[in-house]
């Protein structure tokens, strides 16, 4: 089979999404399919994995996401030798996507990794909310008029795009991992690695460290924690505009010595890291179906996190980690309880562990086929008419 993965933005930009291609691409070609990725920007990058075709295209600012300018003649010539099309952001690539693939007579399967609403509120929220909210609900009903499938990662996104009004037909397929790294790093770290002392109870977030990730809340409620539970520490694995922020309140609550801002992680690396953790914790309501909280499960860790779509679908309350509400108290209770409770961590990190294996990349890429397969079966039957 001949896929294609079409991203607005790839390696070496990292995110969730990005994660996500990458596993489905090296699964797909273990398994003797041909996997090409369509992305834009970033052409003069030296790609160590085959079949990545770059078309040229402006950088939006430090965002991360690309304006394409013109589509590679590459791009065009493989595009059209497509088995199905697989697009994982509406927009740029989306439009490519539906252009070519609809003339090649391609299947197009498209999966909802974003909250736009919400991130329309961090990056265009200088345009009135009902027109941007507006604008997103008229531009992906359209668009997956046009889409022969619409996966959703998670029950509550599978919501969201009901209740948002763009489209009731989503099909419902988790997020995965592979999480055999996870289980078994290969070079894991102590805390002794980031300053920590041995009995130190870490919380560690991995991420970009902006806005929309909530990291305000996150670090008002680690500083009210920190202040009642001296072994808790906090370990950021990520890099991004709030950053500095953090790491200047967090200095100035006199809690220097127990936060580690390690900056951009490589993927490969992130298993060593965790092995380092205790807990993790994210405070975002924006998410669909993280693959970070998947992987910290899968590296035994439960989680701290905020009930919303998302994290909401993978954490149980009380069970596998702590739920709460978009309230830093809140929030910061429920890593006192965990930083005061050894037993209690143990209970919820096996059950952690035991959630993770459903997760695994070996059991949703079959089921990914398993869709692929049907629509190429379809498109074809409907040829034959």
């Amino acid at each position: 089979m001949r896929i294609g993965m079409f991203a607005d933005m790839y390696k070496p930009h990292l995110s969730g999404v990005t994660n996500y291609i990458d596993l489905y691409k090296r699964r797909f070609e273990a398994l003797g399919h041909e996997v090409w990725v369509f992305t834009f920007g970033n052409t003069e990058y030296e790609d160590t994995e085959p079949n990545v075709v770059r078309s040229p295209a402006i950088p939006w600012g430090d965002t991360g996401w690309q304006m394409g300018l013109v589509l590679s003649a590459e791009a065009k010539r493989v595009i059209p030798t497509l088995d199905i099309a697989h697009v994982h952001h509406p927009f740029v690539s989306g439009r490519v996507a539906l252009e070519r693939c609809g003339e090649a007579g391609v299947p197009i399967v498209f999966t909802n990794h974003t909250r736009y609403d919400l991130y329309s509120d961090t990056y265009a929220w200088f345009v009135p909310k009902s027109m941007r909210y507006a604008y997103i609900k008229h531009y992906l009903s359209e668009f997956a008029d046009d889409i022969d499938l619409v996966i959703s990662p998670s029950p509550g996104i599978q919501e969201w795009l009901r209740e948002f009004g763009i489209t009731d037909s989503a099909v419902l397929l988790s997020n995965c991992v592979d999480t055999e790294p996870f289980r078994h790093p290969a070079a894991p770290l102590d805390h002794a690695r980031y300053g920590f002392a041995d009995d130190s109870v870490v919380f560690c977030y991995l991420g970009r460290v902006s806005e929309e990730k909530n990291m305000g809340l996150l670090v008002r409620a680690f500083i009210e924690t920190a202040d009642a539970h001296e072994n808790a520490c906090l370990l950021v694995l990520g890099d991004g505009t709030a950053r500095a922020a953090s790491e200047k309140a967090i200095a100035a609550a006199g809690l220097a010595d127990r936060a580690h801002f390690a900056g951009l992680t490589p993927y490969a690396e992130v298993p060593n890291h965790l092995a380092a953790a205790d807990v993790f914790v994210t405070a975002s309501v924006s998410e669909v179906h993280p693959l970070v909280v998947m992987e910290a499960f899968a590296a035994g860790l439960p989680a701290v996190g905020i009930t919303s779509p998302g994290v909401g679908d993978i954490v149980e309350d009380g069970v596998t980690g702590f739920l709460t509400a978009e309230d830093e108290h809140a929030f910061a209770a429920r890593m006192g309880e965990l930083a005061a409770n050894g037993a209690l961590r143990a209970r919820m990190a096996a059950a952690a562990g035991q959630t993770a294996a459903r997760y695994d990349i070996r059991i949703m890429a079959e089921e990914m086929l398993g869709h692929y397969r049907s629509l190429i079966a379809s498109r074809r039957a409907a040829a034959t008419r």
